[in-house]
């Protein structure tokens, strides 16, 4: 489902519980994650819905490389011939999408947390167990990797390379998993850190919201889960409040 304009010049793709985000620079967009495998053909609609096409997309971008953000940057860059755009620190990761490690067993969560098997049941549909990586990417700390240049955050913990994208002329900043609104591990809705089961280290994680406080942002634009309009200082007591989990 396409949201149109939940910022300035910025939309919501939402599938299988999981946001990309298509944000206007002039006469190009810039795709913010790539989604899972089964996001393609909607984000075809979705850019011929806002008036452009896909070679009007100069890159894609990546708030971190697990395999449900990554699921069509491989396609984006040999249909397209666009750049896909990461942190170096989570290269290697874009590359092997499922080798990561995590704070605890994947597989034995969802006996903790059974609300949370219809939200992974979707994602696996979606292509979940069946992303390809992508190897030639480019470092997403280059200023002038793209015309929206929007302000790099580095929020380690999710990933090792986890950042967040704060565009000041739209008072919003794209978090990725930095914050959620909904984690699909867990059901649970409101701002929070994402569940142990896909993070790495989660005390790092709730350390780097520090840094997204000074964006001052009004909109935040999570990974997964509805935009929080709130600002970011509100989103990131709320988080801070509930942990890790």
């Amino acid at each position: 489902m396409l949201f149109r304009d939940v910022a300035d010049g910025i939309h919501r793709l939402e599938v299988a519980a999981t946001n990309l985000y298509l944000v206007e620079t002039g006469t190009q967009l810039l795709v913010v994650d790539s989604g899972l495998p089964a996001a393609w053909p909607h984000l075809l609609v979705a850019i011929h819905r806002l008036g452009y096409r896909p070679a009007d997309v100069e890159a894609i971008a990546l708030t971190h490389a697990h395999f449900d953000h990554v699921g069509t940057a491989r396609r984006a860059r040999e249909e397209w011939g666009v750049p896909v755009l990461v942190h170096p620190a989570d290269a290697q990761l874009a590359a092997h999408p499922y080798a990561y490690r995590t704070e605890q067993n994947r597989l034995l969560y969802p006996l903790r947390h059974p609300s949370g098997l219809p939200n992974l049941a979707r994602m696996a549909a979606a292509g979940a167990l069946q992303v390809r990586g992508v190897t030639d990417t480019v470092p997403l700390d280059r200023r002038d990797a793209v015309q929206a240049s929007p302000w790099v955050i580095e929020t380690p913990g999710h990933t090792d390379g986890h950042v967040a994208l704060h565009f000041a002329d739209r008072d919003a900043v794209i978090v990725g998993d930095a914050i959620v609104t909904f984690d699909p591990y867990t059901n649970s809705i409101g701002p929070q850190i994402v569940a142990g089961a896909a993070t790495k280290d989660s005390a790092t994680a709730l350390a780097s919201l520090d840094r997204l406080v000074d964006t001052d942002a009004k909109l935040v634009l999570p990974g997964h889960g509805p935009v929080w309009g709130r600002g970011i200082r509100s989103a990131v007591d709320q988080a801070k409040r509930r942990g890790g989990h």
